[in-house]
């Protein structure tokens, strides 16, 4: 392969490898808190995505795509909104775990409309996060967020299914 393309293939990735190296080789303090902070990320993805991804093969090969079509594809109305709210509140980790769910959502045949509910509640409605949210602010306050938050992904979930269109399948990006 051509050197060049893939210096243009990965430019930011080449720029904020020089970036880091020379952070760490002139003591440059914020820089070297970036180090840091890219670390542990990435430590924190090594250590969970390789048990997403294994749960989400699972999830391909063993839930039926008549299943997902059924509970929470075009028809599914509220069931399937209620669905795919549970299935997102009761899941862990970070929001990037959502996506690959997503994707495999989408693929089975869910509905536009619940993927968007589904990415919308795991973003903020995890149980995980609602018991630390209730122990800082209060149970009222969780309450009443989870009440104004849940109709707007019903209406996001809405307007991207008119907008993208009932069909719309995600796709894989190239690299």
């Amino acid at each position: 392969m051509n050197f060049w393309k893939i210096l243009k293939d990965y430019f930011w990735v080449v720029i904020f490898a020089v970036f880091l190296l020379g952070s760490l080789s002139l003591g440059f303090d914020p820089g070297k808190q970036i180090y840091s902070n890219f670390s542990q990320f990435i430590l924190e993805m090594a250590s969970f995505l390789p048990i997403m991804f294994l749960l989400i093969g699972l999830f391909d090969v063993w839930v039926p795509r008549e299943g997902i079509e059924r509970h929470i594809g075009q028809e599914s109305g509220l069931l399937g909104a209620f669905w795919v709210i549970l299935l997102a509140t009761l899941q862990a980790g970070p929001l990037y775990s959502a996506f690959p769910v997503a994707y495999i959502l989408s693929k089975k045949g869910a509905s536009v409309r619940n993927i968007f509910i589904y990415l919308g509640t795991f973003s903020c409605m995890k149980i995980p996060l609602l018991t630390f949210e209730i122990g800082f602010l209060g149970l009222k306050f969780s309450l009443l967020r989870t009440l104004f938050s849940l109709p707007v992904f019903f209406i996001i979930g809405v307007l991207m299914e008119k907008y993208l269109g009932k069909e719309y399948k995600v796709k894989l990006a190239k690299l």
